[in-house]
């Protein structure tokens, strides 16, 4: 299916198939694990059940999208191995994810309850003893690092040439070094109240902006023995990138439509995330704006009217308008950086294309 518009396919994950090769190997990696979790114990069996549901239950797959596309861009040849090698970073994503809800104790993902909340409903149902809420807690954790731990697996043994994948083997591991770190900076700002635009760009970078855009690129560029011209310009037109996609999902976090988004109006409000958009906010506040900030951004209880209150402060501030502004001009500095790489003519218009649906949300 094409946009009628632009010609291109409604999805840039439709090129190639992409999207539904990327599920299709998900769907045989998590199959081949399903028995090695039962044969330990039945017991097991909702275990593989919860993340089949979630690896599976949507996503948009950026992630292997920019590394596939990373890969053809460096003039590498398309193949499923090179397909469900790019599909590990979906289970890394799903761990990221697990432990990114318990963190901040959502209580839904994609519209669905959050995997602790899951499971802690499974304590309940069945009667277990002890706390359902602690429980929840232990089994997000252990499975987290269990679609951590598959990550590293699908991703050394997809079928790809051992050299190939040792050469993207840093990458996959500063990739996952770095979001670890950006994670914790986020946790740190909300407990230390950090406020400061500094703060907010160096966590959205680390958690986020390298970890969605960038790495995947790199790790393609590596798989495909690039030249380091090329990972310098996909390094180039990756981090704006990424940090635009970042910015555009704070906007949504807080003004978001809960049924494209698939949590609850105003949850960022509510977890006290410390996002550009909130730190701007603050830099310009005056006093009867910022003691309203300082009184409710955390507070779990915000209720429609508080989220409407601090949302008419992050408007009134201009801070939706210049996080709004920082998009566009990071957008145009990723745009620029492409333009001027050495990128394969297959893979140039489809990475185009991925820039402006991240952006827009439209994948």
């Amino acid at each position: 299916m094409t946009n009628a518009g632009t010609g291109r396919p409604s999805s840039p994950l439709d090129t190639a198939n992409l999207g539904a090769r990327v599920e299709k190997a998900l769907e045989e990696f998590l199959a081949r694990q399903r028995p090695r979790l039962t044969d330990i114990d039945g017991a097991l069996l909702p275990v593989a059940e919860a993340l089949e549901s979630f690896v599976l239950g949507g996503g948009k797959r950026m992630r292997p999208a920019f590394a596939y596309w990373g890969f053809r861009g460096a003039g590498g040849t398309d193949s499923e191995q090179l397909v469900a090698c790019v599909a590990s970073l979906e289970l890394l994503q799903a761990s990221a994810l697990i432990h990114d809800d318990l963190i901040d104790a959502s209580d839904t993902r994609r519209g669905e309850p959050a995997l602790h909340r899951r499971f802690a409903g499974q304590h309940v149902a069945n009667g277990w003893s002890g706390s359902a809420g602690e429980f929840g807690a232990a089994a997000a954790i252990l499975l987290g690092d269990l679609c951590l731990s598959w990550s590293d697996e699908l991703f050394c043994d997809a079928g790809l040439p051992v050299d190939a994948v040792m050469r993207a083997r840093p990458v996959f591991d500063a990739m996952r070094t770095e979001v670890m770190a950006g994670q914790y900076l986020d946790v740190l700002a909300q407990a230390s109240r950090d406020t400061t635009l500094e703060r907010a760009g160096k966590v959205a970078r680390y958690k986020s902006a390298k970890y969605t855009v960038e790495r995947p690129l790199l790790i393609g560029a590596a798989l495909a023995d690039a030249p380091p011209t090329l990972s310098a310009a996909y390094s180039a037109y990756g981090l704006p990138l990424g940090e635009a996609f970042q910015m555009r999902d704070d906007v949504l976090g807080v003004f978001g439509d809960p049924v494209r988004t698939g949590k609850p109006a105003g949850d960022d409000l509510r977890e006290g995330k410390r996002t550009y958009l909130i730190a701007a906010a603050y830099q310009t506040a005056d006093a009867p704006q910022r003691a309203l900030l300082d009184a409710r951004l955390g507070d779990a209880g915000l209720d429609a009217e508080g989220v409407a209150a601090l949302r008419e402060v992050i408007s009134d501030t201009g801070a939706l308008t210049r996080t709004e502004d920082r998009i566009t001009r990071l957008a145009e500095e990723a745009a620029s950086a492409l333009a001027g790489a050495d990128v394969d003519d297959a893979a140039r218009p489809v990475l185009e294309h991925l820039a402006t649906a991240a952006i827009q949300r439209v994948l």
